[in-house]
């Protein structure tokens, strides 16, 4: 176990799988105690006893972000609680990942819970969290974009959006919270070998085999990128889009 991050607490949103569990693990690995969030419980706890078994410090609130403004507040709560204290790291991670579609055969429903959960939730959030970091002197909050917010792409019009507006509110938080301690920055991972990703690979296959590095990413790549922007080697980074995609947002 690593103390970069000892005395430090965070939530990690969508937590419980993926991405989201390996920023969990790696973030408790320097030593954060960390709340896991998710909605499926069976899937958090086995985040939080692999932390534990490794040393960490971890617990687990289970979250509904579709839900609204009741939700983001009631794991806002929830989460000083399990901390032991107000938050010093948040990282926006929960998200709906969207198969591609026509954007004409797109339903309503999925539009409303895409914006609901990829946009609306870190919003609020944010809005809870933010300002009591600002009040304490500072913390960092990392929302997870993606590849696909930064450029243009036929069947991704609804993800795309989302992770668009992402990298917008990290700007514009950047500049909003930055003056009181509070870094705001984006991390945007390109293709990451996760097993949902794992069941779009004949979709993702020619996007593969046009980058630099001609593989996926792993989430323990995208997640040591994520404990970078929180730590202490990152300070004076605020606004900054850090991409883990293979260099595809290079090319």
């Amino acid at each position: 176990m690593s103390a970069r991050l000892h005395h430090r607490t965070a939530l990690v949103t969508g937590s419980t799988d993926g991405i989201g569990a390996a920023i969990a693990r790696a973030l408790a690995a320097e030593g954060a105690t960390v709340v896991v969030s998710g909605r499926d419980t069976a899937r958090g706890e086995k985040v939080v006893a692999a932390i534990a078994e490794a040393g960490g410090r971890a617990a687990f609130a289970r979250a509904d972000l579709s839900r609204g403004a009741a939700a983001a507040r009631e794991l806002a709560e929830a989460a000083v609680e399990l901390a032991g204290g107000p938050l010093d790291i948040l990282v926006n991670n929960a998200a709906m990942l969207i198969e591609p579609a026509p954007t004409a055969e797109v339903p309503e429903e999925l539009i409303d819970g895409a914006l609901a959960v990829n946009v609306k939730a870190a919003f609020l959030l944010t809005g809870l969290i933010a300002p009591t970091m600002a009040a304490r002197g500072g913390g960092a909050i990392v929302n997870l974009g993606s590849i696909s917010g930064l450029y243009g792409q036929a069947g991704s019009a609804l993800y795309s959006t989302t992770k668009a507006a992402i990298h917008s509110l990290t700007k514009s938080w950047a500049d909003e919270y930055g003056p009181h301690g509070v870094r705001v920055n984006t991390v945007a991972p390109g293709p990451t070998f996760t097993h949902k990703v794992a069941a779009m690979e004949e979709h993702l296959a020619p996007m593969i085999a046009r980058l630099p590095s001609r593989r996926p990413s792993t989430p323990e790549e995208v997640a040591r990128s994520v404990v970078f922007l929180v730590g202490d080697e990152a300070a004076n980074i605020h606004g900054a889009t850090l991409s883990v995609d293979g260099g595809r947002s290079a090319i």
